[in-house]
């Protein structure tokens, strides 16, 4: 379950259930033909677009903050492609390196124009960081403030936390929560059907929730120059 909570200048909430894969980048699940639509993970989906996979994207990345994982193992949360579809708010990806040791944990932000952006984070001992807002995701929050994580490890039980901080309070909540269940084809097909197309239904969501926003007033904060000039695909 994901809940979203404004709120300044307007408390605006709502929740959304859905599910997401949890998953080792070196072992990404390999389906059965027939269900492969349902749940497919594509390297254009994730960084800049253009690498051969996933992980390679990841260790570009991570190449220009000067880091080397050395192999390491590395856990992503995301959504996978659903009848040729995604779309990712936020994929989170805990890197560690040869030994075990967490090294940091990278925070890839999707915005609905098609952009996306990722922060390095170095987490702390209760698994928080800290860093400055970068990235135009709302048209409703100027790119200002900062962001507040709490991004444990997945167990058997998932909560990520993302609080948005400015100058008058907290401006923004997003939790995730959830529970581990085993990726087995009958699991797969019970959430398809709980869920139909639930990446389509995410971005559906966003854009629902955006339209009321507006609808009640709620000024909007036109995207930067720059951030117009950097779109993706996806």
């Amino acid at each position: 379950m994901i809940t979203h909570t404004r709120s300044i200048p307007m408390r605006h909430a709502f929740r959304h259930h859905t599910y997401l894969w949890c998953v080792d980048l070196d072992r990404l699940p390999v389906l059965p033909r027939p269900v492969r639509p349902l749940a497919r993970f594509d390297a254009r989906d994730h960084f800049t677009g253009d690498s051969a996979t996933i992980r390679a994207g990841l260790d570009a990345y991570l190449a220009t903050h000067g880091i080397d994982l050395d192999g390491g193992r590395v856990t992503m949360l995301a959504h996978a492609r659903v009848l040729g579809f995604v779309f990712n708010p936020l994929s989170v990806y805990w890197c560690h390196d040869r030994k075990g040791s967490l090294v940091c944990v990278v925070a890839e932000v999707h915005n609905t124009y098609g952009q996306r952006h990722c922060y390095l984070l170095r987490t702390n001992e209760a698994d928080e960081a800290e860093t400055a807002k970068e990235f135009y995701v709302s048209p409703f929050f100027a790119v200002e403030g900062r962001y507040r994580m709490r991004l444990p490890l997945p167990g058997d039980r998932l909560r990520l936390a993302v609080h948005l901080d400015h100058a008058e309070g907290r401006a923004f909540t997003a939790v995730v929560l959830g529970r581990r269940r085993p990726a087995t084809v009958p699991a797969l097909l019970s959430a398809a059907v709980r869920r139909p197309w639930s990446t389509a239904a995410v971005w559906a969501g966003i854009r629902r929730h955006g339209t009321a926003l507006l609808l009640r007033g709620l000024p909007v904060h036109r995207r930067p120059p720059s951030a117009q000039q950097e779109d993706t695909p996806s």
